[in-house]
């Protein structure tokens, strides 16, 4: 598996991103969506990784800086094939060493807080997150769970 910084140029990963995107518009209420569509993730203060087995596209993640200590994780998905084969978790841990390498001293997250997101949210708490009050732009939300961790050079588990 290879993780790279991607600048989204390639059709490859606006097919995946908009995948992702109806999949979140299909099961969250339209004014509880928070997924970035790709003009969104382009924008300055972001920075994206694709995950690659070979050729095949088969996982993402981004962050986007809120201030200078501060980072939210967006963008986290895997191929609905690879799911529980370990991609998340490699990719997961990778961005928060790069979060800790830009200087961030915190990262924080908003996912579902619906059945289907507890997956996602096992693996978050799995790497040291934990629940949290609204940050940035959001507001309180019954669809909505919020998370944080510290981040420190040594980043890990």
């Amino acid at each position: 598996m290879k993780i790279v910084v991607d600048d989204l140029s390639g059709p490859e990963i606006a097919v995946f991103l908009d995948e992702h995107v109806q999949q979140m518009r299909s099961i969250t209420p339209l004014e509880s969506k928070h997924a970035l569509d790709l003009d969104a993730l382009r924008k300055p203060g972001i920075t994206f990784w694709s995950v690659r087995d070979g050729d095949v596209l088969v996982g993402c993640g981004a962050i986007k800086r809120l201030d200078p200590g501060h980072a939210e994780l967006k963008s986290m998905r895997t191929a609905p094939i690879r799911k529980r084969s370990g991609i998340a978790s490699l990719l997961l841990e990778h961005i928060i060493a790069e979060a800790a390498r830009m200087g961030f001293t915190r990262l924080s997250l908003e996912t579902g807080s619906a059945a289907f997101f507890l997956p996602a949210r096992s693996l978050y708490e799995k790497f040291g997150f934990v629940p949290c009050a609204p940050f940035a732009d959001y507001r309180p939300d019954p669809n909505s769970a919020f998370m944080t961790r510290e981040v420190r050079a040594a980043a890990g588990r």
